[in-house]
C-alpha cells in the first residue's frame, strides 16, 4: 500500500516540478504558458511537494502568495499523508 500511494506521489511530483520548470522558461521566453489552474490541478491531486520544490528551485511563482502558501500547505499535508500511510502499513 505505502508503495503504491508513494509513486502515485512521486509520479504526480514530478510532473509538478516539470510543469513548474516548463512554465517558468515559456514565461522568460514569453511564450505559451501553462494555465495555473493546471499546475494547481497537478499539486492538488498529489504533486504539491514536487510543486513546492519546483517553485522554490525555479524561482516561478514565488511572488505570488497564495502559491507560496498553497504548494507549501499541500506539500506539508502529503508529506504527512505519507508518513502516517507508511506507519499504518509500513511496506505491505
Amino acid at each position: 500500500m505505502f508503495l503504491v500511494i508513494s509513486a502515485y506521489f512521486a509520479i504526480l511530483s514530478v510532473m509538478a516540478l516539470a510543469m513548474m520548470k516548463i512554465d517558468k522558461r515559456q514565461a522568460q521566453k514569453r511564450g505559451q504558458r501553462i494555465p495555473e489552474k493546471n499546475l494547481w490541478r497537478v499539486a492538488l491531486f498529489g504533486g504539491g511537494i514536487g510543486a513546492y520544490i519546483g517553485m522554490m528551485m525555479f524561482r516561478h511563482k514565488t511572488k505570488h502568495t497564495n502559491f507560496r502558501l498553497g504548494f507549501l500547505m499541500l506539500a506539508i499535508l502529503q508529506a504527512a499523508v505519507l508518513v502516517w500511510v507508511y506507519t499504518e502499513f509500513g511496506f505491505d
